[in-house]
């Protein structure tokens, strides 16, 4: 029987109509490097002035260094949204040759990160986890709320380690067979780590710590220019829509009802056998 990932990857909804057709368009190749630009500048702009600050902190004694594997994922997740833009751009520019063979890296990156992410995870909860069993009185009520968020943000990385090596799998099965699906896949894939960027921007009206609704709707804000060009280009919804709302939504319905709940922190805690 063949599995999730191998019936989305062979779904052929037709030529793509968005290359290779006389009403094609520049823009139609170049969304796709677009939407790789705009995730990074979402990224830097979550991640630099917070990265700053820590540093910062870290500097005047006031918080612990990074643990290595926090550079590693730094790294890796720098690494593969340079590799989503380098693979656009080659595309774009008719190097299809060289996009297939860059494109193995993404074999090596996205597990990687996948493995990083589990480790940094519980290992940033620790960090806190076990300043706050040492802390003095007067500290103890800060440390056991950041302890309280690190647990929320848990289910958050839960969902990330889940969805995205899931759509990454649906997008690079696709690869060679259906174009459409895997281009716009790889593009949906990238926008679910996003929300640790976005979560960053200090500056946008949010819900979060209190939940993660504002967060998601961002989320699904980043990715409206690819799809609202789609649907104005194509007059129709892409079959890599319907297959990426049909996760995110029900996660984040699932995400949003435990956010904070007694129960979700109970289990949290004996997941992380504290």
């Amino acid at each position: 029987m063949a599995t999730i990932a191998e019936r989305f990857a062979g779904h052929k909804s037709g030529p793509d109509v968005l290359s290779g057709t006389p009403r094609a368009h520049a823009i139609d190749r170049w969304i796709f490097v677009f939407m790789a630009a705009w995730f990074i500048a979402i990224v830097l702009t979550g991640f630099i002035p917070d990265s700053i600050m820590k540093v910062g902190m870290v500097r005047a004694g006031a918080r612990p260094p990074f643990p290595i594997v926090m550079h590693m994922h730094a790294v890796l997740m720098g690494s593969f949204l340079l590799l989503l833009l380098a693979q656009t751009t080659l595309m774009a520019t008719g190097r299809r040759e060289y996009h297939m063979r860059l494109g193995v890296a993404a074999f090596v990156l996205a597990p990687a990160l996948v493995v990083v992410g589990l480790i940094l995870a519980p290992t940033m909860y620790y960090e806190t986890w076990n300043a706050l069993q040492s802390a003095p009185p007067a500290a103890r009520e800060k440390l056991q709320g950041v302890v309280s968020l690190k647990e929320n943000i848990l289910l958050a990385q839960l969902r990330i380690g889940i969805l995205f090596p899931l759509l990454l799998t649906i997008g690079l099965r696709a690869r060679g067979q259906n174009a459409g699906l895997h281009k716009r896949m790889m593009i949906l894939a990238t926008a679910i780590p996003l929300p640790a960027a976005i979560d960053r921007i200090t500056w946008l009206p949010t819900t979060f710590p209190a939940s993660l609704v504002a967060t998601d709707l961002y989320t699904i804000l980043a990715v409206s220019p690819m799809f609202a060009w789609d649907v104005i280009r194509n007059r129709s919804v892409h079959p890599a829509y319907w297959i990426w709302l049909a996760v995110f939504v029900p996660s984040s319905i699932f995400v949003n009802s435990l956010w904070d709940t007694a129960g979700w922190h109970a289990t949290a805690r004996q997941i992380l056998g504290v």
